[in-house]
């Protein structure tokens, strides 16, 4: 895979910090890496063009900065709200990133610093290793605007934390920081801040050195408990993108910009 094709690339900064390593940055910081819709388009394609690269053994993904990222572009929203190719083309991407990092074939390493939320969340915890710094923030945010949980957190919630905790969390939009992840098994580690990314890194240089056919083997074995699960993520993600078509929406992206609590009544 030529360096062209990466630099194709608009909100993905692509770079390579140490050999067989291949590190994807959302690179938004002027809106908390938010994702927008070129954003939400790339973060689905990548994969597929990652996984030609016979250069890249292991995968890192971070946030510009010490953000992950804020979520869904309030914007992206509001055109998904209002216009129904819009909604059924996120509904293709929002499909493609889950499905495309799941049938990845090498390993991702996921950076989680500050505020991990919506979009940005799923790629976050679909990675096969997970680091969250202490301070990292880390909340699904569907319910607050009046959808339904869809964009990954059926399919892999409740196979890291379990059923009664995913509930909690994802019914309520509870926020959890990263140790409080890391307790209750949502993220694979927690470690201090300043230690979030060398850590990643750190990660990701042994799993290059390892055994590539037998680590991208179990990665694909492994992965099967969510290929299995693939009829309850369609059934989430199809009920949040019927929901985008109901006063809900409208009233949790109105609260938002309003700053006040939703009143809804859908």
């Amino acid at each position: 895979m030529s360096a062209s094709r990466y630099d194709a690339y608009q909100r993905l900064r692509i770079d390579r910090p140490r050999p067989d390593v291949l590190r994807i940055v959302i690179n938004a910081p002027e809106k908390l890496n938010a994702v927008d819709t070129v954003a939400h388009g790339e973060l689905s394609e990548i994969w597929r063009d990652v996984d030609c690269d016979d250069e890249v053994r292991a995968v890192v993904v971070r946030g510009e900065g010490e953000v992950f990222s804020a979520g869904g572009d309030l914007a992206m929203i509001a055109e998904m709200i209002e216009d129904y190719d819009v909604r059924m083309r996120a509904f293709r991407e929002a499909r493609d990133i889950v499905y495309n990092m799941v049938n990845f074939s090498k390993p991702v390493v996921s950076a989680i610093q500050g505020p991990a939320v919506g979009a940005g969340l799923a790629v976050a915890l679909l990675a096969d290793v997970s680091i969250a710094g202490r301070g990292a923030r880390i909340i699904d945010g569907h319910t607050r605007i009046g959808l339904a949980a869809g964009d990954h957190a059926a399919i892999i919630w409740p196979l890291l934390c379990g059923m009664a905790k995913a509930k909690y969390h994802l019914l309520l939009c509870e926020p959890l920081t990263g140790e409080e992840a890391e307790r209750i098994g949502l993220v694979s580690l927690c470690v201090d801040d300043d230690a979030v990314q060398d850590t990643a890194l750190e990660v990701a240089g042994r799993l290059t050195e390892g055994a590539q056919h037998a680590i991208r083997g179990t990665k694909y074995a492994l992965n099967n408990w969510l290929r299995m699960a693939g009829p309850i993520f369609d059934t989430s993600l199809g009920l949040e993108f019927l929901g985008f078509s109901g006063p809900d929406p409208r009233e949790g992206m109105a609260a938002l910009r309003e700053r006040r609590p939703p009143r809804f009544d859908g």
